[in-house]
């Protein structure tokens, strides 16, 4: 017989992180399917591709409260 779903949370709450995170994967994988190895692969090549463009200083960064204000007046025209 299955366990009440409350118990199952308090253990899961009981967790450590790590065991969360893990935990967290697997959950995600049986909602989601597994993810495509290609494409996990590519995202990641442009991350790192990005991060190296801020590092070098080729890319410039706005920051975040810059964005939201543009954002913001746009909308109100």
């Amino acid at each position: 017989m299955a366990r009440p779903l409350e118990q199952i949370q308090q253990e899961v709450l009981a967790l450590s992180v790590a065991d969360k995170e893990a935990l967290l994967r697997v959950l995600w994988e049986e909602l989601d399917g597994a993810g495509d190895k290609d494409v996990d692969a590519a995202w990641l090549a442009e991350a790192k591709r990005r991060d190296l463009e801020i590092e070098s200083g080729v890319a410039e960064t706005i920051p975040a409260d810059d964005v939201y204000r543009a954002i913001e007046a746009s909308l109100k025209k």
